[in-house]
């Protein structure tokens, strides 16, 4: 029998085993790279990561590996982008740190202006001590984007507050520049704010995961009455939410600077990357006529994490090898000269105009005879930037282009034929003034204005010609005879006049809308997720809020939801609302004037002006979205670019001539049932936008007799044509002839005028004899 001593004994041993397995597992464990780990490991091993600092007096490279003579040689493999891997000499010094957790020692904090700018060199030391790798240490770590409280990224469940006034103004509400419902005492506020104003307050966010932390960008309350802001606050971070570590400056908690108004954002960056799990930022100082009330936006790298499922099933990709990037005006048009490049026979360049200060509206053209208008073919438009601060819609356009070229050049049949049937023009930036402002400081850092306005103070989207009035008007005025047509309303002659206030950015659209025959466009915007349909104006005068349509209603709607239900996202019953509006109960479309009332805006000109219906496309919340969401947002809005460009080619479509088969230019399309007419082009085709259906279709022009046609459409793609020839009216035929001798026509009225004027004479005389 086995002595109690032996037993002991024998234990001890497999203690000591045990031990030495679990450091040889540890071991290998830190010898793997990190996205190998198990990510439950992962965060076990980097649990204390965050206050985890180099001594400044010990040579140490956070980003780069040893031995440092080999730095000179250029890597084997290039790391992706966004991807951080800790170094050998990373974890030596992780460990080394746990011996003293109290002391964060850090360089004095930064105030940035220009997110993801690089910082000029100076006589800073870095956190491994050495002045030459400076630049290289910043620029890999403040490249990190938004998390995306923003974007939505971020739910609304992953933010907590310690008190909130009320539910308007709770922790979700804390998004980097989310704006405020009309009655901010409801249940859509402008901020988050606390409910009590004392340094204990605080707001955190949860990365569901390891992140980098590099900064923190905040903003005021959005708010008309009221002025409440953070003056400074001090960040935390955790990996559990309930032992935090507060950034230090020395032995002393660092203070951030806040905000001095409400809406302009301002940047803090980190002094140091902080990996953790929860960022907290606790206000200490506030506006002292107002509350603690907070928007926010925190910077950060998420670090791999391959074996999470709720991550990577929501990672999106792309497989298009396009130009993921922001292009101001000089790599815009560089970027546009690459595609004609490459697709010469397909592509034009051309400009419709200059902008105030002198830069030129580029658009290009996308045909199988790029500079010329094909009979029969209808033409399609798509602009963006006539709100220079919302720049997804400008990005979006130019990948566009790319890959339209690409696939082409692919043989994608799809595309193919959709550039073979079709004539399209692209303008991406009716407002390249504004952009290049709001380009200056970068994403996030314009708030929700800089650059939306051209250089001379006007808002292009609202500075067209106010036809509804005109219209509405005529039509109320029943005993008087109609003088304003349905369609094709002329500009009022003020308008016209060198002191009407009105941007030339403006008269180069209505120019370049007036010279070709468009049938459908959009114009991309920002700042929201739906599709808005004309009239954006109000009927009633007195309402800044009515239900407004066209007489073409259902033809606009099923436009609108053409784009919303292929999008990704904005028929998406579980997602967010951006701001205020959930526009789910009608599909993410919303008719215009609905939704706010606008007087001359590009919709309502385009459809009473022109034969162009035209809709507004807001294609994400973010207006500025920082260059790494462009890949996912060009998923979220590619096939709806393209379905919305094939709806070009839905209705009825034909030609107008004489009996010689001339065509006749702006004869009059009308259809039973719709107070909307359109317009021959110059070769006297036309196309006329209707859902499936049968149609009592009327062709007329000056001098014409009239001829009617039944007209079917069907749900199959491709209009439905429907041609018309129509014979002169006797009196036309003998003015054409008399014209011909040389010879006026005689009016029949002026002849009776001239024999009872002969009449009256008579009569007069004959009395003055008596």
């Amino acid at each position: 029998m086995t002595s109690f001593v032996e037993k002991a004994s024998f234990a001890q041993l497999c203690l000591a085993l045990c031990a030495f397995d679990l450091t040889l597992l540890g071991d290998i464990t830190w010898a793997l790279p990190m996205e190998e780990q198990d990510y439950y490991l992962q965060e076990i091993i980097n649990r204390d990561h965050y206050y985890s600092f180099p001594d400044p007096e010990e040579e140490y490279s956070p980003f780069t590996e040893e031995p440092r003579e080999e730095e000179t040689e250029p890597p084997l493999e290039t790391e992706e982008p966004q991807r951080f891997k800790l170094s050998k000499k990373e974890l030596k010094m992780k460990k080394a740190n746990k011996k003293d957790k109290s002391t964060l020692e850090t360089p004095p904090v930064k105030n940035g202006n220009k997110k993801g700018e690089k910082n000029k060199k100076s006589n800073e030391r870095t956190p491994d001590g050495d002045y030459e790798r400076r630049s290289t240490y910043e620029e890999s770590w403040e490249s990190c984007p938004p998390l995306g409280l923003e974007t939505l990224k971020i739910t609304d469940f992953q933010l907590h507050a310690s008190t909130v006034k009320r539910y308007g103004l709770g922790a979700h509400r804390a998004r980097l520049n989310i704006q405020a419902g009309v009655n901010e005492n409801d249940f859509y506020d402008g901020a988050w704010c606390a409910g009590r104003n004392d340094p204990y307050q605080w707001i955190e966010v949860d990365a569901r995961r390891l992140t980098k932390f590099t900064g923190v960008i905040t903003q005021g309350r959005n708010s008309l009455w009221l002025s409440d802001w953070v003056t400074s606050y001090k960040v935390m971070v955790s990996n559990d939410s309930h032992a935090w570590i507060t950034v230090k400056n020395g032995s002393g908690d660092m203070i951030f600077e806040g905000n001095s108004e409400k809406e302009i954002p301002v940047l803090n960056e980190l002094p140091v990357p902080l990996v953790a799990r929860y960022i907290r930022i606790n206000p200490r100082t506030w506006y002292e006529d107002g509350s603690i009330c907070m928007r926010l936006e925190i910077l950060g790298c998420p670090l791999p994490d391959p074996n999470n499922y709720y991550h990577r099933r929501n990672e999106m990709t792309t497989t298009d090898n396009l130009d993921f990037k922001h292009h101001n005006y000089k790599e815009m048009r560089q970027l546009m000269k690459v595609v004609n490049e490459m697709c010469p026979n397909i592509t034009r360049i051309y400009n419709i105009g200059k902008s105030h200060q002198g830069l030129k509206l580029y658009a290009v053209e996308i045909s199988d005879n790029p500079g010329e208008h094909e009979v029969g073919e209808p033409e399609f438009r798509y602009m963006a930037g006539a709100h220079g601060n919302e720049v997804l819609g400008r990005e979006l356009l130019l990948l566009l282009m790319q890959f339209m070229c690409q696939e082409y050049l692919a043989g994608n049949p799809r595309i193919v034929r959709l550039i073979k049937d079709t004539r399209i023009h692209l303008l991406p930036s009716i407002n390249p003034d504004g952009y290049e402002k709001a380009y200056e400081v970068g994403s996030e850092l314009g708030g929700w204005s800089l650059g939306r306005w051209t250089q001379d103070g006007i808002d292009i989207n609202n500075n067209f010609p106010d036809l509804n009035t005109l219209l509405w008007e005529s039509e109320d005025r029943k005993r008087v005879m109609r003088k304003v047509p349905n369609h094709h309303i002329p500009i009022p002659e003020w308008y016209l006049s060198e002191n009407a206030t009105v941007a030339v950015e403006t008269r180069a659209v209505i120019a370049w809308m007036e010279k070709n025959p468009f049938v459908l466009g959009g114009n991309l915007q920002g700042g929201e997720l739906v599709v808005a349909y004309p009239y954006d104006m109000v009927r009633s005068t007195w309402k800044t809020q009515e239900h407004t349509p066209t007489p073409d209603d259902h033809v606009f709607r099923w436009l609108a939801y053409s784009y919303a239900s292929t999008h990704r996202l904005m028929t998406d019953a579980r997602r967010r609302v951006c701001h205020t509006e959930d526009f789910q109960k009608e599909d993410g479309t919303v008719n215009g004037a609905s939704w706010h009332t606008v007087a001359g805006s590009i919709n309502d000109f385009s459809y009473l002006h022109t034969n162009c219906f035209e809709l507004s496309i807001y294609v994400g919340c973010d207006k500025y979205p920082h260059e790494s969401e462009l890949p996912e947002e060009w998923e979220n809005n590619r096939e709806s670019l393209i379905v919305f460009m094939e709806q070009v080619h839905r209705g009825i479509k034909g030609m107008v001539r004489d009996l010689h088969g001339k065509g006749i230019p702006n004869a009059i399309i009308s259809v039973e049932g719709v107070n909307h007419d359109i317009r021959t082009a110059s070769d006297g085709d036309y196309w006329r936008l209707l859902n499936p259906g049968e149609y009592v279709v009327t062709a007329k022009a000056e001098g014409y007799t009239a001829a009617t046609k039944n007209c079917a459409v069907g749900y199959d793609m491709g209009a439905t044509r429907c041609d018309f020839t129509i014979s002169k009216t006797n009196l036309a035929r003998i003015k054409e002839i008399m014209e011909k001798f040389g010879k006026q026509p005689i009016s029949l009225s002026l002849r009776r005028n001239r024999q009872r004027a002969r009449q009256r004479r008579q009569q007069y005389r004959q009395l003055s004899t008596v």
